[in-house]
C-alpha cells in the first residue's frame, strides 16, 4: 500500500546552486531521506513555458542546460534518472478529464529549474521523474486547480513538486556575494505569505499580486511563483503546511521551501523548520 505523501515547492535560485549548496543543498537532502520513497516524481519548472499543458514522456531523461555565461563545470552536471511514459500519459489524461489540452511531448527532458534541486532530493537519481510545463501566462488559481487535478497521484506515492524561487528578481542580485545576506523587502513578502497561510486566506495568496508588499519588486514576472501555487493545490489540505526557511542566495532570492498536506508533518522537526 502507497504511503501519501506531501506536495513540495522548493526555491531552485540560481543554476550555481548545482555547485554552490549553501544551505539550501543540505535542506533539500534532508527533505529527500526524510519522506517515504516515492514511485515517481511529478515535477513543475517555470523554465518550461508551453501554452497548454504539455508532459513530457521520455523513457530515459536527459539534462537541459538551459542557461548561459556559466562555468564549464556546470554543463558537464548530469542526472540520468528514468522517465515514466505510463506515468506522464496518466497527468494529461487527468488534465483532459478537466477540459484542458493537454499532450504528452519527447521534445524536452529535464531543465534546470527540475535537476538541480533533484540532484540533491535524490542524488541517485533512482526514481523516475516526468516533468509537467508551465502556462506562465495564466494566473495562481489556474496554477492551484492544476494541483488539485493531479493530487489524486500523491495518494498513490508520487511525489508531486512544484521548483521555482520564493522571490526573484534578477535586477537586484549581487552576483558576486551569494552569501550577502537578506534584503528587507523579501522579509517583508515572506512574512506576509506566512501569515496569510497561517490564516489560510486561499483568496488572498491567489491575490498575492496585489495584496502583498513588494510583489512586483520581488517577481517582476511571477513565472517562479507561480509553482508555488501548483503545490498548495496538490495537498490534501494545503493549510497543514511546514514551511522551511534556508534564507537568501545572492540577496534577492529567497530560497525558502514548503511542504504542503497532513503529511508535512513528517518534516516539521527538520533544522530549518521555522
Amino acid at each position: 500500500m502507497s504511503i501519501a505523501l506531501p506536495s513540495l515547492f522548493v526555491s531552485h535560485g540560481s543554476p550555481m546552486l548545482a555547485v554552490e549548496p549553501g544551505k539550501t543543498g543540505p535542506l533539500l537532502r534532508s527533505i529527500g531521506e526524510r519522506l517515504p520513497a516515492p514511485k515517481a516524481i511529478l515535477i513543475v519548472s517555470p523554465h518550461w513555458e508551453t501554452q497548454t499543458p504539455r508532459v513530457g514522456n521520455l523513457p530515459k531523461q536527459r539534462v537541459i542546460h538551459d542557461f548561459g555565461g556559466f562555468p564549464r563545470e556546470l554543463y558537464e552536471l548530469d542526472y540520468p534518472a528514468a522517465g515514466s511514459p505510463d506515468l506522464a500519459e496518466r497527468v494529461a489524461g487527468l488534465l483532459r478529464d478537466a477540459g484542458l489540452h493537454a499532450q504528452t511531448d519527447d521534445g524536452w527532458g529535464l531543465d534546470h529549474g527540475a535537476w538541480v534541486p533533484l540532484r540533491y532530493l535524490y542524488p541517485q537519481a533512482d526514481i523516475p521523474v516526468v516533468q509537467l510545463s508551465l502556462q506562465a501566462h495564466q494566473p495562481p488559481a489556474y496554477h492551484y486547480k492544476i494541483g488539485q487535478l493531479l493530487a489524486p497521484l500523491a495518494q498513490e506515492g508520487i511525489l508531486l513538486v512544484g521548483s521555482g524561487s520564493f522571490t526573484h528578481n534578477l535586477r537586484e542580485l549581487r552576483r558576486n556575494d551569494p552569501d550577502s545576506g537578506d534584503a528587507p523587502h523579501t522579509i517583508e513578502f515572506l512574512q506576509w505569505f506566512l501569515t496569510q497561510m497561517q490564516a489560510g486566506n486561499l483568496e488572498a495568496l491567489l491575490d498575492y499580486r496585489h495584496s502583498a508588499p513588494h510583489a512586483v519588486r520581488t517577481h517582476p514576472t511571477d513565472e517562479h511563483l507561480l509553482t508555488l501555487f501548483f503545490a498548495m493545490g496538490a495537498a490534501d489540505d494545503w493549510t497543514q503546511l511546514v514551511h522551511l526557511d534556508s534564507g537568501s542566495t545572492y540577496h534577492s532570492l529567497r530560497m525558502d521551501a514548503f511542504a504542503f498536506g497532513a503529511q508535512s508533518s513528517i518534516l516539521a522537526d527538520l533544522p530549518a523548520a521555522a
